[in-house]
């Protein structure tokens, strides 16, 4: 992606007043949650998907990681997590993520992520789209978290911050936590910061989670909707119209939709592109999730406190946290 189409991009800027500002009382809402896992996901991926948003009215979350790239690494996982190895091949993931990615942090230097692609991290900002913390390492964190102890924990959550503060000049007000990986520990070092929301869940409404010894305050926005990485590895869904079909039918009410700058900004560009005209000709609103935050917290008393667990996901491997195993089965 050259500097010029980088530029470009950011300066091609959601207006005030499009259709992405459409309130609750459009029935029908999906809120865009982009993440931000790799280098070439990012230096790629992002400039495409501005294109593909400013092409449409519509305003996103970016969640980016700004730390070293390890994905390489993740390899590791065939041997850790059931499933794994079946979902790489189903999604074809080389061709989803690139080698070059494959092989950062084992035969390739991790690289730096918020160092290298600073500029197109701002050019999300310029564009008009919210932007948060993903995380510092994202195979660390998605790997090693419940082995961690809190001061790692803290130590990695608080550089990815100052890495975001660096380079945007004003503090995340907003975070993710890479694979959903998430438990009480680390959702009370989030909550010492001073969020207006997390979204490191999975299924269910928003809520707040509950910590070791007490509720915490920061509102998690749990995603609602199966990723296409996870849909892509059904075999009930063969072929882009399955894929088509499946999205438009699934938003039923307020939903909360991850998209990867890896996949949807990259090689299945094209079909996001279809799942969102899809969901335009059905009259689908497209909110941010701080929108959604910012409704929630008018109502603050009616908002439930949940306590997160960890669950596994059709297509995904390994598992992910939710505060609402009911609704994420």
């Amino acid at each position: 992606m050259t500097a010029r189409r980088v530029a470009a991009a950011g300066e091609r800027r959601v207006e005030d007043g499009a259709e992405q500002s459409e309130g609750p009382a459009s029935k029908k809402r999906v809120a865009l949650k982009v993440d931000c896992d790799t280098l070439e996901g990012t230096l790629e991926g992002v400039p495409r998907l501005l294109e593909i948003f400013a092409a449409r009215g519509i305003r996103a979350t970016f969640y980016f990681t700004l730390g070293p790239d390890r994905s390489g690494v993740a390899v590791r996982r065939v041997f850790t997590q059931r499933g794994f190895l079946a979902k790489m091949i189903r999604s074809r993931a080389p061709s989803l993520y690139g080698w070059k990615t494959m092989l950062y942090g084992t035969l390739l230097p991790a690289p730096m992520i918020g160092a290298r692609a600073a500029e197109v991290l701002r050019a999300a900002a310029r564009a008009g789209h919210d932007t948060g913390v993903h995380g510092w390492d994202h195979v660390g964190w998605h790997d090693r978290l419940r082995s961690m102890p809190r001061e790692e924990i803290a130590r990695e959550y608080g550089a990815a911050h100052a890495e975001y503060l660096r380079i945007f000049g004003v503090p995340a007000r907003s975070s993710a936590a890479p694979g959903w990986a998430a438990d009480a520990r680390s959702l009370e070092v989030e909550s010492e910061r001073s969020l207006l929301h997390t979204s490191d869940t999975r299924g269910g409404a928003p809520f707040f989670p509950r910590g070791e010894e007490r509720t915490l305050p920061t509102l998690e926005i749990p995603t609602t909707l199966p990723t296409l990485d996870e849909t892509l590895a059904w075999p009930s869904l063969l072929g882009d119209a399955a894929q088509r079909a499946h999205y438009r039918g699934a938003v039923r009410g307020t939903e909360v939709h991850t998209v990867h700058t890896e996949v949807e900004g990259r090689s299945k560009a094209a079909l996001f592109e279809g799942i969102l005209d899809d969901w335009r000709a059905d009259g689908v609103g497209f909110p941010t999730l701080a929108d959604l935050a910012r409704e929630a917290l008018e109502h603050r008393e009616r908002i439930p406190a949940r306590t997160v667990a960890w669950t596994r996901l059709p297509g995904r491997a390994g598992e992910v946290a939710t505060g609402w195993l009911e609704a994420a089965a």
